[in-house]
């Protein structure tokens, strides 16, 4: 059995939490959790990631892991992934599909460092309907 570290697993813990058909670039992780940066998030991916949803973690501009493309397309279409681009280079839709909201109730946008959960779902007592 192969033993991570507590920021691997911790990555690994966001990446299981987004949604279907919803992506995270590998510096939104690194930024909801407050710690490393994007090539951090890649190497845990690149050593752990393989049982986790990885094609839903992608670059800044919603390409994803080189060299994946077409697994990963082959997800997001099953998952109804918005897509920019369902040809090479196959790109995400990042302002439809970026996650905002992990389940547990914490914020993944970013400057919104992770916190208790809300006792209220997302659209409520924001000004959105």
């Amino acid at each position: 059995m192969t033993t991570i570290d507590e920021y691997s697993s911790r990555v690994l813990d966001v990446v299981d939490a987004i949604p279907s058909g919803q992506v995270m670039s590998y510096g939104d992780i690194a930024e909801y959790l407050g710690e490393g940066g994007p090539r951090q998030v890649g190497r845990v991916l690149a050593r752990y990631g393989g049982g986790a949803p990885w094609w839903r973690v992608t670059h800044a501009d919603g390409t994803p892991a080189p060299g994946h493309e077409a697994q990963a397309l082959a997800h997001y279409l099953a998952e109804g992934t918005p897509l920019r681009s369902a040809t090479r280079p196959v790109r995400v839709n990042m302002r439809q599909a970026r996650c905002s909201y992990l389940p547990g109730g914490h914020s993944a946008s970013r400057g919104d460092p992770p916190g208790p959960p809300s006792p209220y779902p997302p659209d409520v007592g924001l000004g959105r309907a």
